[in-house]
């Protein structure tokens, strides 16, 4: 700690600050001996499920210059590293302003609850799970609305990806529904080719299909026949080319899904 934060302090200058940095974790294993206090045995990114690990969270400024880094005992979720090390890097070097910006792996509703506490809430951009989150997938997904357009498609693929939001406020809580209309026509061709072979190997008979994970999602089997599963297509598709973003910031809808 003591050398990476004089580095650090070395380093600045008058214009130094950390107004965006990157946080991501990794695993690393133990063979032979070591490990004995902080390695434990978690979910293992090396697939060596039968060592002992150590989790390893790295954070860089925006420049892509290494600030600190952080250690802990093998089986620690990612949920559980990020609102430790927000609280660390405010302390250790002098932060006077965050704002937490992560994709869904590292958020759970624990981390949700806390950044929200009245004592002293924390400005956040999050990654939320469009399926997995009823809240999402039955009520902020269905909300209607016109979308915003931030960036307009371009034929040109050098140029940022198409994007639009919506924004939709819901018991409290406030989403923002992104699209990239590129994305969306590609996630319905796919779809739509995969049907289209499932059709085709129906003919073959169920059991060339069950095995098959992108086949079996289209697949409604009854007792005595199998058939494509129109409602699970048409579920499906109310998720082509979206993601969903949920802040408690004041920024703009466009800002927060530029930021994030």
């Amino acid at each position: 700690d003591l050398i990476e934060e004089s580095i650090f302090f070395h380093r600045r200058d008058l214009f130094t600050n950390l107004d965006l940095v990157f946080f991501d974790t990794t695993s690393i294993y133990f063979e032979g001996h070591g490990g004995e206090s902080i390695g434990q045995r978690g979910f293992s990114k090396d697939h060596r499920p039968d060592l002992a690990q150590m989790v390893v969270g790295a954070v860089l400024d925006d420049k892509g210059q290494p600030i600190c880094c952080e250690m802990w005992p093998g089986n620690t979720a990612d949920v559980k590293s990020l609102l430790p090390i927000v609280e660390r890097l405010k302390t250790r070097f002098k932060i006077a302003r965050i704002c937490i910006v992560a994709d869904r792996g590292m958020i759970s509703a624990n981390t949700i609850t806390q950044l929200e506490s009245k004592d002293s809430p924390v400005p956040y951009i999050l990654g939320a799970r469009m399926r997995k989150v009823k809240q999402i997938r039955d009520r902020v997904l269905s909300q209607p609305g016109r979308y915003q357009q931030v960036r307009p498609e371009s034929s040109d693929r050098n140029k940022p990806a198409p994007l639009k939001v919506k924004q939709v406020e819901i018991d409290g809580s406030r989403y923002i529904v992104c699209v990239n209309t590129r994305q969306q026509r590609k996630d319905a061709a796919d779809r739509e080719t995969i049907v289209s072979a499932l059709t085709k190997q129906l003919k073959k008979g169920p059991k060339s299909l069950v095995g098959n994970k992108g086949y079996r999602k289209y697949l409604k089997i009854e007792k005595n026949s199998t058939s494509i599963d129109k409602d699970r297509i048409k579920y499906e598709a109310r998720f082509d080319g979206k993601w969903v973003l949920q802040t408690n910031t004041d920024l703009s809808a466009d800002q927060v899904a530029l930021k994030y």
